[in-house]
């Protein structure tokens, strides 16, 4: 019988380090529903937060080292707190480095620990593990040292720690689903003003993703691209809405009146930007009404704008919404992520043999028209970050 992630983390503690850790942390991954190119249009976002991710066991040390141990890849870093440094070496030891650099940065006082790293989110499949293992750093580091964080002091923190010290430029979304998700519900997220509310998705459902197994080696070109076109349009409309800042204030009747404003590429653009926040607001509806018929079209239009609109689908994502289409009982099929490849997400009923029957479908197709089959998980949405022995729902 497999243990419990938060239970292997502590055995392999007491593996690693011998006797037993302090606290244990989980955080969990996500996956976005629908909102996809909005966040850095200041838009609406939708994700969920899933029920795997990453958890810490540790404990506090009476110096100023830090040792950490990953039992995914079965490796030690040390380093001390007054000398943490990047490095390429041991890249799944940065995400925590950044985090507890960022908190001395902000005048937080840390001490040493010793800690065990594992994970049981699928390696590459867009289910951001980096944003997880950030979130359960910054838990795990403000409890044990007895640190005071606001929720969104935290949420920025762990955001931060990746663009500064990772590198990496996302966007708030990940790390706020991992810390902020609730348990049977979606997370409804304003990327401009921050406002967040739990949207109820009930547990009639659960979400199946399948991962195209296409590597998105285009996807950081196009996609710096992709906001070029955007802030371009932002300023060609400016000259007949001067009080716009992004496109999130464009509303759609103001795009309809002065779409001739653009060029032909950045209004495609701005268009899927645009009706993908009103597609979201009208998800957020469609739930709360339990109007899974609305729900469907809502999915399927805003693959349809990402594929011809912001054209960052993929033959292989498109064949497993086309496929996921075809089911009867699919309540909703898209490609979800920056696109280029990655995965696509679909509401199945909860029942065992439906979702076993809608998985055999579609990988079954997508093996006869591509030759390969696809991996696939199913989740439930979750908590956001928590500890072992607080098992209520944050929200």
């Amino acid at each position: 019988m497999t243990l419990p992630l938060t239970e292997e983390t502590q055995e392999r503690f007491s593996e690693a380090f011998i006797g037993q850790p302090e606290i244990t942390v989980f955080a969990p991954g996500r996956v976005n529903l629908i909102g996809e190119h909005t966040d850095y249009n200041e838009g609406y976002v939708l994700p969920m937060a899933v029920d795997k991710g990453v958890a810490i066991s540790g404990r506090k040390r009476s110096d100023s080292k830090i040792i950490l141990y990953s039992s995914d890849f079965h490796q030690k870093d040390e380093f001390h707190l007054d000398a943490i440094r990047h490095d390429i070496s041991r890249p799944w030891a940065n995400y925590f480095k950044g985090v507890a650099y960022l908190l001395r940065k902000n005048g937080i006082t840390l001490g040493g620990c010793e800690a065990v790293i594992k994970g049981d989110l699928p390696q590459g499949g867009g289910l951001s593990s980096s944003a997880a293992l950030e979130v359960v750093s910054a838990v795990f580091l403000e409890k044990l040292f007895g640190v005071n964080l606001e929720d969104l002091d935290l949420v920025r923190l762990a955001q931060q720690a990746e663009n500064e010290f990772v590198g990496v430029q996302c966007g708030i979304m990940d790390q706020f689903a991992s810390y902020m998700g609730g348990k049977d519900h979606a997370l409804f997220l304003d990327c401009r003003s921050l406002e967040h509310d739990w949207v109820p998705l009930g547990q009639d459902y659960k979400v199946v993703v399948f991962n195209t197994g296409v590597k998105r080696e285009l996807a950081s070109s196009d996609y710096n691209e992709r906001r070029h076109q955007c802030e371009e349009g932002v300023r060609q409309l400016m000259k007949v809405l001067p009080s716009i800042r992004s496109l999130r204030d464009v509303s759609l009747r103001d795009f309809e009146k002065y779409q001739g404003q653009l060029d032909k590429v950045v209004l495609k653009r701005c268009r899927h930007v645009i009706t993908e926040n009103q597609r979201v607001l009208d998800t957020v509806e469609a739930l709360k009404n339990k109007n899974w018929l609305r729900i469907k079209v809502l999915f399927r239009e805003s693959h349809e704008s990402l594929r011809d609109d912001y054209e960052v689908s993929c033959h292989e994502l498109d064949t497993l919404v086309d496929l996921a289409q075809e089911h009867p009982l699919q309540v909703g099929s898209r490609m979800t992520g920056a696109g280029f490849g990655g995965c696509t997400i679909h509401l199945i009923p909860k029942d065992e043999q439906v979702i076993g029957n809608f998985v055999s479908f579609v990988a079954d197709g997508y093996h006869k028209r591509l030759g390969k089959t696809p991996d696939h998980y199913v989740f439930s949405p979750s908590t956001g970050a928590k500890f072992l022995n607080d098992r209520a729902a944050k929200r």
